[in-house]
């Protein structure tokens, strides 16, 4: 079975303090506001309205918790960068992102969603520079690449590639198409490697399954 098929909603929380207790290896899934963050996630687990797409930015205002079948959790972070919000509401966001990515000792990883065509806006390098010293690793998605044409899309990838070393070498990037649903595979096989090491029960495949 494919590693976030069936993932179920979970839970949404919008103070640090109502976070469940950890039950399993957690991803985070961010990204600047409209980089396309909620449409990676409900492409990645086949269901179009798991995380709510809309197309104006800054939608996404609570931590919400996706359980997949295997026990780990998707983790949708509000997105941030978005300037028209009342700043109250922006302190909010960057407290819950802050409380949890540097707090949460279940989180395994970062999933960062970056738009193809404005990569490593200076937002993302905050984010990069804010992350990447927890030593915990980052896989960048470069999303709707089908925006780009095949030549640039592979000159945005190599530029990005270059860039990454300056916040270590736990960072990884891929090109992704939540229109095309390209890059599906390579974005399972790297969050399965994350969560491999780890030997816990609670994401061993279930007996009986059938392949996706």
């Amino acid at each position: 079975m494919s590693l976030f098929r069936h993932a179920r909603f979970e839970i949404s929380i919008a103070r640090p303090q109502d976070l469940p207790p950890a039950n399993g290896p957690e991803i985070a899934f961010a990204g600047r506001s409209n980089a396309g963050k909620s449409s990676a996630l409900n492409t990645l687990v086949g269901h179009t309205r798991l995380a709510f797409v809309s197309k104006t930015p800054g939608r996404t205002q609570l931590i919400n918790v996706f359980r997949m079948h295997n026990g780990a959790a998707l983790v949708d972070l509000p997105g941030y960068g978005y300037a028209k919000v009342p700043e109250a509401v922006r302190l909010q966001w960057v407290r819950l992102l802050e409380n949890y990515l540097t707090r949460r000792e279940s989180l395994m990883g970062l999933i960062l969603i970056m738009d193809s065509r404005h990569p490593l806006t200076p937002l993302d390098q905050q984010m990069l520079s804010w992350f990447a010293p927890s030593g915990r690793p980052v896989h960048v998605l470069l999303s709707k690449a089908d925006k780009l044409t095949r030549s640039a899309s592979a000159q945005v990838l190599a530029k990005v590639r270059r860039e990454l070393p300056k916040w270590g070498d736990q960072i990884t990037v891929q090109l992704f198409s939540s229109l095309k649903k390209s890059g599906m595979e390579e974005a399972e096989s790297i969050v399965s490697g994350w969560m491999a090491p780890a030997g816990s029960a609670a994401v061993a495949e279930p007996e009986g399954d059938a392949a996706d």
